[in-house]
């Protein structure tokens, strides 16, 4: 038996009980990260009181492993920094999420990345200009502090999904965002 969109009821059930909501199965079935999904990934981790006491009863503090980031596939043109429609959409939900009360006052480093398709130069200044063009858009449009925000290409250095030279891997053409604290 299927239930709404075709959905059997065993995959309807494991949503329910695992609680996911619909937000966050379209997620899974690859929808873009809305407003709320990308300050959740931005937000670092609250401290504690204990947390905050620890180095007065002589223990030393833990720093997280990694600043929150998150990973958005903005579309470009390709071999371009013009940002398409869908690309501009993922942006608006990014200049959103960045000047809410959760995120103010943070400074973010936004990496441009690439696949291998091309010469690593070429790669890296790509990446570079379509970093430049998300930090643009972010402060002209959403107003975002240009003095927040770092652009910074990585070419095809750091794959998301890592694969032999030359090959043709959306998955690697990606917006890393990086909260980087006050």
């Amino acid at each position: 038996m299927s239930g709404p969109v075709g959905l059997s009821r065993a995959v309807l059930t494991f949503i329910l009980v695992s609680g996911l909501g619909a937000s966050s199965f379209a997620r899974a079935a690859g929808a873009p990260p809305d407003t709320a999904d990308i300050i959740e990934k931005l937000t670092p981790p609250k401290l504690s009181p204990a947390d905050l006491n620890a180095p007065a009863r002589g223990i030393r503090a833990v720093a997280p492993e990694a600043p929150p980031s998150i990973d958005l596939a903005i579309p470009f043109a390709t071999g371009s920094a013009t940002l398409e429609p869908s690309g501009i959409k993922i942006v608006a939900s990014l200049g959103h999420a960045l000047v809410s009360p959760d995120l103010a006052g943070s400074h973010f480093k936004i990496e441009g990345h690439a696949d291998t398709m091309g010469a690593p130069a070429a790669n890296l200044a790509l990446s570079q200009r379509r970093a430049a063009a998300v930090a643009a858009l972010l402060s002209g449009k959403y107003g975002v502090p240009a003095e927040q925000l770092k652009a910074v290409g990585v070419g095809s250095e750091n794959l998301v999904v890592q694969t032999a030279d030359q090959v043709d891997e959306p998955r690697n053409r990606v917006v890393r965002v990086i909260n980087l604290g006050p």
